[in-house]
C-alpha cells in the first residue's frame, strides 16, 4: 500500500462484520460506520450511518434481542419509508439502503429497470452475504447479493473499506442471468449508492457551482423539501457543478460539527439527487449517466457502476476535507508519493505562434528561474495555426518543426528540464485530414446538423476503432519523442450524441462507453509508458473527479489565472481534492482574462498553495521580476513536500478580506502558512493567525525571519502577521520544528 496520511483524530480500524442472530451487517471505516439490515421482505434498510458503533451496540440497534415480526417496526425505527410513508401505506421499517422503485416507494429510485414485457417493478429476494478481506491491499468488502423473484436479474450491493480511511466505497453490480437468446433488460437508472442521513435538527447542503473560468466556487444552502438535482449533462464532469456534496445540520464550522459527504468517481455525465422527505429525512443518491439514457443488459452481460464514496466526520469541514485529501492521496491517485515539478507552459506567451527558436528561447528563460518541466502548448502539429484547423492531424508542423520535435526535446533536456506537450485527443476540426477521411468518427445523429464549438467536433471514443486509433498515435508520439508529460485537454461538451452504426440505442451507449474507453485508453497508455505523467484539462476544470484522478497526476484547475479569482476557485477545489493535484500558474499582470493588476509575490503565493506553474511571457518580464521569480520558485521547492503532502487547515474564507491556508507535515515537523488580504478597510489591524496543526510542545523557527515560536503559543495566541500596505497583499511563512 501507499503511505497512510495522518488525519487528526482518525484511527485505522476498518472492516465488515455480520451481526449474529440477525440479517444485519456493520461496515466500519475508521471512526465511522454503516449498519445495514434486511426486513421480512428482504428489503435492504439503512439502520445507521455516522459515528462508529461496536458490534454489541449495532446489534442492539437492529433489535437482535427482540423478535421482529413481519410488519412490525424494529427498535430505533419509525414507520417512515424512503419517500416518507403515509399511515395507510405499507409500513417500511426504516430508510431504504437500496431503493428499487418497488410498490409504495415513491422517492427517488436508485435502481430502475424495464423488463422485456414492460414490467418495471423490482421485487428482490436476498441470496447471500459475503465478506472478502484482502491482506495485500488492506481492504475489506461486503457483498450483499439479491435476485429478482421472477426475472433473470441479479443485483449486488457492494461496500468496500480501506485501512486507515474513514471512507466507505459503494457500487452496484447488475447481471443478466438469463440464457443466450433471452430478451434484454433495460436499465433506466443505476445509481451507485443511496446514502441515508440520520435525523438532524436541520440540513445544510454544501456543493460547488460555477462555469468556464469560474469553476468550483463553494456554495452552502438549505435543501428544500422534495428532490434537488445536481448534474452534468455535458458528457464530462462539468464546469457548472462537481459530483460531490456534503451535508451538515447547519451549525458545522471549519473545526466543529458532524459532516456527511459523498463523491462519485465518474468523468462523464452524472447526477446527485438530494431528497428531503416529508418526514424531514435526507437521502443522497449518486450515479452516472444523464436522465433518459437506457443501458441495455443482454444475457450474460454485467454492468458495474462507478464508486460512490461516503464519509462521516465530526471535526467540521476541515476534518471532512482532510479525510477526502488522504483518501485521494492514499487510495486513488497514481504515484501520489511523488512531488509534482514546477512547470512552465508556453500558451499565454505564444498562443498559436509556435516555432522551434521561440520555444527554445522560452525554455532557456524558464530554466533560469528554476523550472523543472517545460510544456509546449497548442500550435505544434498539423496545419494548426489557429483554432479553426488541424485538430486530429497529430504530427509536427513541417514548417515549424522541419526536423520533428527531436531538436526541441533535446534542447529542453540539455537545460535540465523534462519535456511535455499539449494534446486534445478527443477532438477534431472539420478542417483536418482526419475529418475528411473519417467524417463518421464524430458524435452525430442522422439528418441533424453537427454543431461546432471552438470550431471542433467530438470524436466518438465509444467506438473501439476510434479509441484504438487515439491510442496508436499517442503511443507513437510519446515513444518516438520521449515525452514525459501530456497536458490532456478536452474543450467542448457533447452535442448531437449519437452513434448511428450501433443501432437505435447507440446514442444511449455513448454516455457510458465513451468514459469506459477513455479510462481504458489512459490505463493502457500509462502501462506502456510508466514514466509518463498526465494533467487532466477540460477547458480548465471541466473534468475533475475521482475517476479521472485514478489515471492522471494533476488537474488544470481553471483557465482563469487571475490570482484573486483563484482564491475562490481553489477554496472550493480544496473541499475534496488535495493540493497535490491542483495545478496553478503565475501569469502576467495585467491578467489576460480579467485585466486586473496584482503584485508578482501575491500571484506566486496563490499559485504556491498548489502545484506551482508559470505561464507568463517571460521574455517581457523585467530583470527584477525574474529575480523575484527565481527566489519564489526556490522557496516553493523548499515547502513543496508540506504543501503537496501535508494536512491542510483553512483560515477564513476566500470571499472575505483576509483568508489563508495552513499546511502541516504529517509528523508536524514543518508548517507553511499562506495569508492573503484582498482589501484593508477602516485601517483595520492585522490579527495573528491562530494555527491548528502544529505540535503544542514543539518550538518552530520561522525560516524567513529566524524568529522562534512555541507551538502552544501558535495554537492559542497565533502567528503574528505584518502584511504591510497595498492591496492585494500576501505573505508566506515557513516554520520548521527545532530539536
Amino acid at each position: 500500500m501507499t503511505l497512510i496520511r495522518s488525519i487528526p483524530g482518525a484511527v485505522s480500524i476498518s472492516g465488515a462484520r455480520s451481526i449474529s442472530g440477525a440479517r444485519a451487517w456493520v461496515v466500519t471505516a475508521g471512526r465511522s460506520c454503516a449498519v445495514l439490515r434486511l426486513d421480512a421482505r428482504d428489503r435492504l434498510l439503512s439502520a445507521h450511518w455516522g459515528r462508529e458503533l461496536g458490534l454489541e451496540q449495532a446489534a442492539a440497534l437492529v433489535g437482535v434481542s427482540v423478535p421482529v415480526t413481519a410488519g412490525a417496526a424494529a427498535p430505533g425505527f419509525g414507520a417512515v419509508g424512503h419517500g416518507g410513508a403515509w399511515p395507510f401505506e405499507e409500513d417500511v421499517e426504516g430508510p431504504l439502503e437500496l431503493a428499487v422503485g418497488a410498490a409504495f416507494q415513491f422517492g427517488h429510485a436508485q435502481l430502475a429497470v424495464r423488463f422485456a414485457d414492460g414490467t418495471r417493478e423490482l421485487e428482490l429476494e436476498f441470496v447471500s452475504a459475503l465478506i472478502e478481506n484482502s491482506d495485500t491491499e488492506d481492504t475489506a468488502e461486503l457483498v450483499l447479493s439479491f435476485a429478482d423473484r421472477h426475472y433473470p436479474l441479479a443485483v449486488e450491493s457492494r461496500y468496500r473499506v480501506r485501512s486507515g480511511s474513514p471512507v466507505i466505497e459503494r457500487r452496484l453490480v447488475l447481471r443478466h442471468t438469463g440464457s443466450a437468446g433471452e430478451e434484454i433488460i433495460s436499465i433506466l437508472r443505476a445509481d451507485s449508492a443511496s446514502w441515508t442521513l440520520p435525523p438532524l435538527a436541520d440540513y445544510r447542503l454544501s456543493q460547488v457551482r460555477g462555469r468556464w473560468a469560474a469553476e468550483t466556487r463553494l456554495h452552502r444552502s438549505s435543501p428544500p423539501f422534495g428532490e434537488t438535482l445536481l448534474t452534468s449533462r455535458r458528457g464530462i464532469t462539468g464546469h457548472h457543478a462537481n459530483p460531490w456534496v456534503m451535508v451538515d445540520d447547519g451549525t458545522a464550522g471549519a473545526t466543529h460539527g458532524q459532516v456527511f459527504g459523498c463523491a462519485l468517481a465518474w468523468s462523464g455525465s452524472w447526477q446527485i439527487t438530494v431528497e428531503r422527505t416529508s418526514a424531514d429525512r435526507t437521502v443522497v443518491a449518486a450515479g452516472f449517466g444523464p436522465d433518459g439514457a437506457v443501458w441495455p443488459l443482454a444475457p450474460g452481460e454485467v454492468l458495474t457502476t462507478p464508486v460512490s464514496a461516503g464519509i462521516w466526520t465530526d471535526g467540521g469541514f476541515d476534518a471532512a476535507s482532510q479525510a477526502w485529501h488522504a483518501y485521494v492521496l492514499d487510495h486513488v491517485l497514481p504515484h501520489a508519493e511523488e512531488l509534482r515539478p514546477v512547470v512552465y507552459n508556453s500558451w499565454e506567451a505564444t498562443g498559436f505562434d509556435v516555432s522551434l527558436e521561440g520555444q527554445l528561447a522560452l525554455a532557456r528563460q524558464a530554466a533560469g528561474i528554476g523550472v523543472e518541466l517545460f510544456v509546449m502548448d497548442d500550435g505544434w502539429f498539423g496545419s494548426r495555426t489557429s483554432d479553426r484547423t488541424g485538430l486530429g492531424d497529430w504530427w509536427p508542423n513541417p514548417d515549424r518543426f522541419p526536423d520533428g520535435l527531436a531538436p526541441l526535446v533535446k534542447g529542453v533536456r540539455e537545460l535540465g528540464m523534462d519535456f511535455g506537450l499539449w494534446v486534445e485527443p478527443e477532438m477534431v476540426n472539420p478542417d483536418s485530414d482526419l475529418y475528411r477521411e473519417h467524417p463518421d468518427w464524430v458524435l452525430h445523429q442522422p439528418f441533424r446538423q453537427r454543431s461546432e464549438h471552438r470550431n471542433q467536433l467530438v470524436l466518438n471514443l465509444a467506438r473501439p476503432d476510434v479509441a484504438e486509433w487515439v491510442h496508436e498515435w499517442l503511443d507513437r508520439l510519446v515513444a518516438e519523442n520521449d515525452i514525459g508529460f501530456l497536458k490532456w485537454d478536452m474543450n467542448r461538451p457533447f452535442t448531437e450524441v449519437g452513434w448511428p452504426e450501433a443501432g437505435n440505442g447507440g446514442g444511449d451507449l455513448v454516455w457510458r462507453r465513451y468514459v469506459e474507453n477513455l479510462y481504458a485508453l489512459l490505463d493502457k497508455l500509462r502501462a506502456g509508458h510508466p514514466s509518463l505523467r498526465i494533467e487532466s484539462c477540460s477547458g480548465g476544470g471541466g473534468r475533475l473527479d475521482a475517476g479521472m484522478l485514478a489515471r492522471v497526476d494533476q488537474v488544470w484547475t481553471s483557465d482563469n489565472t487571475d490570482a484573486l479569482d483563484r482564491l475562490a476557485i481553489q477554496e472550493g477545489f480544496a473541499q475534496v481534492y488535495p493540493a497535490r493535484v491542483m495545478s496553478a500558474w503565475v501569469t502576467d499582470s495585467p491578467n489576460p482574462h480579467t485585466g486586473r493588476r496584482m503584485p508578482l509575490e501575491f500571484r506566486f503565493h496563490v499559485a504556491m498553495s498548489g502545484v506551482l506553474g508559470i505561464g507568463g511571457d517571460l521574455a517581457e518580464w523585467s530583470e527584477e521580476e525574474l529575480v523575484t521569480a527565481r527566489e519564489m520558485v526556490a522557496a516553493y521547492k523548499r515547502i513543496r513536500p508540506v504543501v503537496q503532502h501535508g494536512v491542510r487547515y483553512t483560515h477564513g474564507n476566500a470571499s472575505g478580506d483576509l483568508s489563508g491556508a495552513e499546511y502541516v507535515a504529517a509528523d508536524r515537523s514543518e508548517a507553511v502558512v499562506f495569508v492573503y488580504r484582498r482589501e484593508r478597510r477602516f485601517a483595520q489591524m492585522e490579527r495573528p493567525v491562530v494555527l491548528r496543526g502544529v505540535d503544542a510542545g514543539g518550538r518552530y523557527r520561522d525560516v524567513g525571519s529566524g524568529i522562534v515560536h512555541h507551538g502552544a503559543v501558535l495554537l492559542s495566541r497565533g502567528l503574528p502577521m505584518a502584511l504591510g500596505g497595498g492591496d492585494p497583499v500576501s505573505t508566506m511563512v515557513h516554520l520548521v520544528r527545532e530539536g
